[in-house]
């Protein structure tokens, strides 16, 4: 493992009880940082902070108001908040869109992208007055193609890359660099929402023949997570072996 620097830095990392976001935690911490797990279920958000020695905060990145409250908590604990990774997501149901559930839809929409929106919004002025700021929004590979049978997924998706690229243009003039990352699938409890067919369809399109780890993607995200991304703001970094073409 590559050791990225980010000794001194604070991060919290949405949905990081389990999957990429604990993975990313871990990643972050032993790249030297100090991490705050944000995430809905407290009770394993709680045990997972303990045995791997992050802060945990209990929050729905549905509701902005909770979301304000977990970035207030967080610069309490540790005085700053200079990374934030929007992991927290779902997949929702596999249905062609004619027969997709609005309710779902709307469900995903709330926390795959409003979500990252809270995110971003509430740690973004502390970010700008202290001169110093990293977001590493996770969208998927769905969100460059589009999956069939996965329309709330995909446009959700679509919709935190085009959300990363307005905010790297609005942050540009400050040391805040805000990028995203294109998964192909994981194997994660997300798989639980999905049907065993959307399961072959994704992984027949990977041309490396796996899924990606959440080791993997972890190690992007600490990367874009660096002091390193100076330069880079507004993009789109692949993780799907080989399914992206641009």
């Amino acid at each position: 493992m590559n050791r990225v620097d980010l000794a001194g830095r604070v991060a919290a990392v949405t949905g990081g009880a389990q999957g990429i976001g604990r993975a990313t935690a871990e990643r972050l911490l032993a790249s030297g940082a100090t991490v705050s797990i944000w995430d809905r279920d407290a009770a394993l958000a709680a045990s997972v902070a303990a045995e791997i020695g992050a802060h945990a905060v209990t929050v729905d990145m549905t509701d902005l108001a909770e979301v304000e409250a977990a970035e207030a908590e967080t610069v309490a604990a540790f005085g700053r908040l200079d990374v934030l990774v929007n992991n927290a997501g779902m997949a929702g149901p596999n249905a062609p869109l004619a027969e997709y559930p609005p309710e779902a839809w709307a469900a995903v929409m709330r926390l795959n992208l409003d979500g990252v929106f809270h995110g971003c919004r509430a740690v973004v002025p502390g970010m700008v007055a202290r001169g110093y700021g990293r977001i590493v929004n996770v969208a998927s590979v769905a969100g460059k193609e589009g999956n069939p049978n996965a329309s709330a997924y995909s446009a959700s998706k679509a919709a935190v890359i085009a959300l990363t690229k307005s905010l790297g243009k609005e942050l540009a003039a400050h040391d805040i660099a805000v990028n995203c990352v294109t998964p192909a699938a994981a194997k994660t409890a997300i798989f639980d929402q999905m049907s065993e067919e959307h399961i072959a369809f994704m992984l027949s399109k990977i041309p490396r023949g796996r899924f990606v780890t959440v080791e993997e993607v972890a190690g992007m995200i600490a990367w874009l997570a660096s002091e390193e991304m100076r330069f880079t703001t507004g993009g789109v970094f692949d993780v799907s072996g080989g399914r992206a073409t641009y």
